[in-house]
């Protein structure tokens, strides 16, 4: 009797302790649930030309490699990976405007017609031309570089300016996430590049945001910017039909010389003045220009890495761009002490992206920039150094610390995962919107994505342009190219009429094109990418057939082959 009274008391007692146990847990679900609808301030800091292996705990993770040994310095972007997640597949477009209007917007770029970044060209409206049928007034009229040998196509065009319910729109109104954040105090600060270089009615003020500072042009000198940026002159465009050229506004004079710090100023000054109201949540969209060229840095800066042993780990060897890279990550240190130092840490999201892959050295002509190595090309480049970028999520108490997504996502997933974070419904939002993306917030805790509620499996890209940057297969001129990934393969359709097909998840570097040992497969995908071009992109958006182009004159190795009639 003893032992079974002793028994029966263990038991109670085991069972009891279960019990609380799964109260506990419980509890700690609701809470989370709870707090997923608190509304948390979102600051989402957007690098140029950044690449995937420029922060060194990246570069850790797909080399190993100590940080000691590397050249680059990137402390606090390290700390933000350190608490919290980073996305080891997170794919971009291969130059900045693209993926500008599709992150505000949730679609695919090429959808929208934005399919390159230019620096200022003429447009339908910029030079007050008739806009032929089927046109829009911020088509610009040629975007080409000045290549010498012979091109058996000629180059798409591009849209420029995002649309935003203008008279000139007829119709056309784009959706932002500062549009549907309505219950947000939404601001912008930096590169905006996406406004029909200096259009009135689409810059950031027109498209839900407030304008702190900001430039709408695709780079921007780091010394002395702020008479370019305040420039009301239409001296570039004199037949632009509006009275001034809205081309930027430096904002208020922060006294700092340096680009970077004064962006990062007045994002810290945001900050302070919005943790003090309490009538509702903030978006800061804080758009650098680092580290785009031109390549300026502090001179003490580039003098101390002109001298660092590490000099040349990777092949990254430029003591400007590492100064460059140091401001950059400065600003997000800066960035966190404040969140701490004003009490807003805990209900801040902090998402970092980087808006292309770098500048490949390898790959430009001048030979400058950084290098992505292992990863294959850099920015222009369809292959993954071109458009894998840095994507981390920082949520004290929702964002487990320290790690790893390595379920392929992209940009387009951007806008949903807000959505659903601030407690809006998101699937609405997407039906609506016709969105492209997924909300990511299931990745939060299910990293492997076993349940599978991020349901998305293919990505595409499309960039119908010739451009100067060598590319990474036969080190001349890119031709103009388009890309899907679907599942673990991705297809690069090349339209000179060259397929390249790769395992991406067993072969991330892309070293074995697999495409004539598949034949099957490089078909199915290369039909599949078509059928969305043909449903989704405008044919103006397309390469075309040069008329001039003489074969005979012809430097690759094999010759054009016009695989678009195949597929027709």
């Amino acid at each position: 009797m003893i032992e079974e009274s002793t028994f029966l008391k263990s038991l109670f007692f085991f069972i009891f302790i279960l019990n609380i146990t799964a109260c506990k847990n419980d509890k700690n679900l609701s809470s989370k649930e709870i707090q997923l609808n608190t509304k948390p301030n979102i600051i989402f800091i957007l690098a140029d030309d950044l690449g995937i292996m420029d922060i060194q705990s990246y570069a850790t993770h797909f080399t190993s490699a100590d940080t000691t040994t590397m050249f680059y310095e990137t402390p606090n972007l390290n700390k933000l990976m350190a608490e919290g997640i980073s996305f080891s597949q997170a794919y971009v477009n291969q130059l900045c405007s693209p993926t500008r209007a599709g992150v505000i917007t949730g679609k695919y770029s090429a959808r929208l017609g934005f399919t390159t970044a230019m620096p200022l060209r003429k447009t339908y409206y910029n030079q007050n031309l008739p806009v032929p049928e089927g046109y829009y007034p911020h088509d610009v009229l040629e975007h080409k570089d000045d290549i010498k040998i012979e091109q058996a196509l000629k180059n798409g065009i591009s849209n420029s300016a995002l649309p935003s319910g203008s008279p000139i729109d007829n119709g056309l109104n784009e959706t932002t996430i500062a549009e549907v954040l309505n219950d947000y105090d939404s601001a912008f600060i930096g590169k905006w590049h996406v406004g029909g270089f200096g259009a009135k009615d689409y810059q950031p003020e027109d498209q839900g945001f407030e304008a702190l500072a900001w430039y709408d042009a695709g780079g921007s000198v780091y010394y002395n910017w702020r008479d370019k940026w305040n420039d009301k002159s239409k001296e570039v465009f004199p037949e632009m039909p509006q009275d001034v050229w809205n081309i930027g506004h430096a904002g208020n004079d922060s006294g700092h010389e340096y680009l970077t710090d004064d962006l990062t100023e007045k994002a810290l000054d945001f900050i302070e003045d919005r943790s003090q109201r309490k009538d509702k949540p903030f978006l800061l969209y804080f758009s650098h220009f680092a580290v785009h060229s031109p390549y300026q840095g502090k001179k003490s800066e580039v003098a101390y890495f002109e001298k660092k042993e590490t000099r040349g780990w990777n092949n990254h060897k430029d003591p400007v761009y590492a100064s460059m890279l140091k401001s950059l990550d400065r600003s997000v240190g800066e960035i966190l002490n404040k969140l701490k130092e004003t009490g807003i840490d805990e209900n801040t999201l902090i998402v970092f992206l980087s808006d292309n892959g770098g500048i490949d050295s390898k790959v430009t002509p001048n030979g400058k920039g950084t290098d992505n190595a292992p990863f294959l090309g850099g920015k222009a480049c369809l292959t993954e150094g071109g458009i894998r970028v840095p994507f981390i999520f920082r949520w004290k108490g929702h964002t487990e610390e320290g790690k790893w997504v390595d379920v392929p996502v992209d940009y387009t997933d951007l806008f949903p995962t807000l959505l659903q974070i601030a407690g809006h419904d998101y699937d609405r939002e997407i039906n609506h919107l016709s969105l492209d993306g997924e909300s990511l917030v299931s990745l939060f805790t299910d990293r492997e994505n076993e349940q599978k509620r991020y349901t998305k499996r293919t990505q595409y890209w499309h960039y119908p342009f010739n451009v100067i940057y060598n590319s990474p297969f036969d080190k001349l001129p890119l031709t103009p190219c388009s890309a899907i990934r679907d599942g673990d393969y991705k297809l690069i359709f090349d339209w000179y009429g060259r397929f390249h097909l790769f395992n991406i998840q067993k072969d991330p570097y892309e070293k074995n094109d697999i495409s004539k040992e598949n034949p099957e497969l490089t078909q199915k995908l290369f039909y599949k990418l078509m059928n969305w071009l043909v449903e989704n992109v405008d044919k103006r958006y397309w390469p075309i057939l040069n008329p001039d182009y003489n074969p005979q004159k012809e430097i690759r190795s094999i010759p054009f082959k016009n695989l678009f009639e195949q597929y027709q």
